[in-house]
């Protein structure tokens, strides 16, 4: 069985081409970017960050009720300014 040969493309447009391309885009290097957070006190549940809220107030009134419905669960807010940790404990 004879071989044909191969047909080479010229890679001079393509070069001129990929050359304007790349004027135009600029790469970032992948990475895993945060989101800004939104406000000041972060809602943790067992330590995990799971929302912010810009009042202490809105924060433990969302903890309160994850703390009801899962009771074994330690829900604490973080408030970022302060560097302070309040754990939330169900009421008496």
């Amino acid at each position: 069985m004879a071989k044909s040969p191969l047909s080479l493309k010229s890679k001079e447009p393509a070069a001129a081409t990929a050359e304007a391309d790349q004027a135009d885009v600029v790469f970032e290097p992948q990475s895993q970017k945060r989101r800004p957070e939104a406000g000041r006190y972060r809602l943790q549940v067992d330590r995990q960050t799971k929302s912010t809220h810009a009042t202490f107030e809105a924060a433990q009134a969302q903890g309160l009720i994850i703390k009801k419905k899962f009771a074994q669960v330690q829900v604490a807010i973080y408030d970022t300014q302060a560097s302070a940790n309040t754990i939330l404990e169900l009421p008496a």
